[in-house]
Formats: C-alpha cells, structure tokens, sequence
C-alpha cells in the first residue's frame, strides 16, 4: 500500500493517525482532495467510524482508514461521548466545552472518564473492518497543558499524574485509545 487517505477534517487526529501508520505509506487528508465531512448520524462510535470510512471511498479509489473518538464521562451519563466534537462547537471551543464539564463536575466525587477511539478501514469494495479502543482515567479539576488537542488538557488516564494536554507527543501517543484501536486494526490489516 502506497498511499492511504485519512478520513478527518481534524488536524490532531489526522496527525495522530499518520504518525501510527508506517512512514513508507503517503498520507493524504481529505482537504486535498477537496472532500467535505459527512454527517455523522451513528448511535455509536463504531457507526460513526463506519459510515465515515464508506463516506470518504466514495470520493476515491486509495484505502480509507476513519477514526471516531471521544470523551465519556461516568457522572455525566457518559457524556459528551459520541458528540464530543460536537460539544466544542455548542459551547465556542474545546476550552469553552472543558470549562462547561469542570463547572458540571464541581461537586461530582466519582470522577471517572473513558477517552474511547473507534477505526474503520476500507479498501476499495472490500468488507469494512472496525475496531475499538479504550483508555480509562479520571476529569482533572483543571485545565491542565496546551499539548495535544480536544479534551487532552482534563483527561488524566489512569496509573498517570499528568494530562494528556501535559504529555510529549510521542508519550501520549503511545498510551491513548487511538493507539489501542490501532494497534488492534494492525492485526487485522497487515498492510497498514
């Protein structure tokens, strides 16, 4: 495989997910091939992921490798979840979003959260393969570290001191649901 297509309008992500895959593979964002975002209307994170991935191969014939990803928050009812992107545009920004939480989160003593990553890969008209991966942790009661990108800065993961907004890149990346779920979708894609 020579080029893949990263099914994400986010540049973290987008980031994220060429740093996973091998460096031989070329990666193109769907900005450049001036594709726009489907919307995601899955009830899932793996419907979501699904539904992006068939999107995209539509517009092209290179394999197509979606991510949909969030934070789950236990005393919020596992919100934001699957609309955690969608939060930060409600709310003006991911600060504005985090800010939101921490203010819901005041009085909460079970801080518990999951960041939650689900990948779909397609391949031309092959079956869509679909994985999950998960990292539990707790909401910090600040926002902590201007690394990493979307609910990183409240997110401790657990056996951690730190944020992911206060990791290196390479630290973070390493540990977090997206390389879980990578990690799994390489067992089954070996060409990735």
């Amino acid at each position: 495989m020579k080029k893949i297509l990263i099914g994400t309008h986010n540049t973290g992500k987008f980031k994220e997910i060429s740093f996973l895959l091998s460096k031989k593979i070329k990666k193109i964002s769907p900005k450049n091939l001036k594709i726009g975002s489907p919307r995601e209307t899955g009830k899932s994170f793996s419907a979501n992921a699904k539904l992006k991935a068939n999107y995209f191969s539509k517009f092209t014939n290179l394999p197509v490798i979606a991510d949909d990803s969030g934070l789950c928050i236990s005393s919020l009812g596992n919100k934001p979840g699957i609309y955690s992107a969608r939060w930060s545009k409600k709310y003006g920004s991911f600060t504005k979003a985090m800010k939101f939480i921490l203010k819901k989160m005041k009085n909460k003593k079970n801080r518990s959260a999951t960041f939650v990553c689900s990948l779909s890969f397609k391949h031309t008209n092959e079956k869509i393969i679909t994985v999950v991966g998960k990292i539990k942790g707790k909401i910090s009661h600040k926002i902590t570290g201007t690394k990493g990108f979307g609910y990183d800065p409240i997110f401790i993961p657990q056996s951690k001191s730190i944020t992911f907004g206060q990791m290196s890149k390479i630290k973070k990346i390493k540990i977090d649901h997206r390389y879980i779920a990578f990690k799994k979708i390489k067992k089954k894609v070996r060409i990735l």
